[in-house]
């Protein structure tokens, strides 16, 4: 009875994983959609080329070598006859019913693997409308089969810091990745920005900025949608488990919270946008619904739903102001990527020991310089790498053209646009 008992908990509990796992892997069609309504309709086919191909990479990437980086196992040579039952039950038996059994093995690889294309996805939206195709594919391929899974395997991995501290034991807790996916995928992103440099003519000759509106706003409202249902899944199902009185109400107050955080966070930006420009800015608005979701994924299931409004409601506000402070430094992000999932993952970073006594500010700092340094200085030496031998940046010609003609050799609206 109590095998039986057991083996249901196990199948509720894996089912939930990998039906979580599918509402974060469709927060990459969210990512497609958003980044496409953003970037000027002559780069719309590429941007949806990245985003398809990026997932597709950071897939086969994370099996070959990822997952085994991160958590020192691998999973490419198993198939079905590597369960082995009778052993999670001597397992339970011994220890109790952690649930370590569910999130290991299979249902771990395919909850994990849509995270690291998560990640990835960040520094699309970056490096839109300048970058080469096959450059940032490239990078894709180091980002997530090494650069990801080491800072990875320093987190949610246990493993020491180039062996020498292990941040949990420091006071480091990240319940969902504000830091270990999205100040990550913002440190790749930053780099690359860097390196790569604005777009042609969005700074005058005094240093004005100048607006480059998005071709489908729709799309990029669209988009906003998906991500935000899709991060039920990215923040629900780091619960890890559902079959028990105590997961399910945990469980209940991560969706909570995380809708609270995602409504405060857009109504912050959309009155910060109309004190500042006397408009209401639909695109912060949309970014401001993603500061909020970024805030609390750090940690949504310790908070009231009152705290977790309190703090999408500030960074709300601050995505806008860091948005606009980037622009000031010539950092050109044409989807504010940068600001929503670096500066504010950092944020939901030092949000943690508000709520959760386990953790400590020394500890998140720690974290999070720990991630940065490690993100920011790999990504820069393989996107300099990249530079001087392959080139990151595509000619002027093309890109006035669009990269849609010069990378793909095809128009995303060819019925509205003429044709060379």
């Amino acid at each position: 009875m109590e095998n039986q008992i057991f083996e249901l908990q196990y199948a509720i509990d894996t089912f939930y994983f990998l039906v979580m796992g599918a509402l974060v892997m469709w927060m990459a069609a969210g990512f497609s959609l958003l980044e496409s309504g953003l970037v000027r309709s002559k780069n719309t086919v590429e941007i949806l080329t990245k985003n398809i191909s990026l997932y597709a990479v950071a897939c086969i990437m994370y099996m070959v070598s990822g997952y085994a980086l991160m958590y020192d196992g691998g999973l490419f040579l198993q198939g079905i006859e590597a369960f082995n039952l009778d052993q999670v039950l001597a397992d339970s038996a011994e220890n109790g019913f952690a649930g370590d059994s569910v999130y290991s093995g299979a249902s771990d690889f395919f909850f994990q693997v849509v995270f690291v294309a998560t990640a990835m996805s960040i520094v699309s939206g970056a490096v839109a409308e300048r970058m080469k195709l096959w450059s940032f594919l490239l990078f894709t391929i180091v980002m997530t089969g090494f650069i990801y899974p080491m800072e990875g395997s320093w987190t949610w991995g246990g493993n020491a810091v180039f062996g020498m501290y292990t941040l949990g034991d420091i006071g480091f807790s990240d319940f969902a990745g504000s830091g270990i996916v999205h100040l990550a995928g913002g440190a790749a992103a930053l780099a690359g920005v860097l390196l790569l440099g604005a777009r042609a003519g969005k700074y005058t000759s005094t240093g004005q900025s100048k607006a480059m509106p998005g071709a489908n706003l729709p799309l990029a409202t669209l988009g906003t949608f998906i991500l935000w249902m899709g991060w039920f899944g990215f923040n629900g199902g780091s619960v890890l488990k559902l079959a028990d009185a105590g997961n399910a109400h945990s469980v209940a107050m991560v969706f909570l919270n995380t809708n609270a955080a995602a409504a405060t966070g857009l109504v912050a930006a959309l009155l910060t946008a109309r004190a500042l420009f006397g408009k209401a800015d639909l695109t912060m608005a949309l970014n401001g619904a993603l500061a909020g979701l970024v805030a609390i994924t750090a940690e949504p299931s310790t908070p009231t739903a009152l705290q977790a409004s309190l703090f999408g409601l500030v960074a709300g506000v601050l995505v806008v102001l860091s948005i606009l402070g980037l622009d000031r430094l010539k950092i050109d992000d044409p989807v504010g990527a940068i600001s929503v999932h670096g500066v504010i993952g950092l944020f939901g970073l030092l949000l943690v020991p508000l709520t959760n006594s386990s953790s400590s500010l020394s500890g998140q700092l720690a974290g999070a310089a720990t991630i940065f340094i490690w993100v920011f200085g790999a990504s820069l030496l393989v996107w300099l790498a990249l530079k001087v031998t392959v080139g990151i940046r595509v000619s002027e010609e093309e890109e006035y053209e669009g990269l849609d003609i010069g990378e793909c050799g095809m128009e995303a609206y060819p019925e509205f646009t003429s044709s060379t």
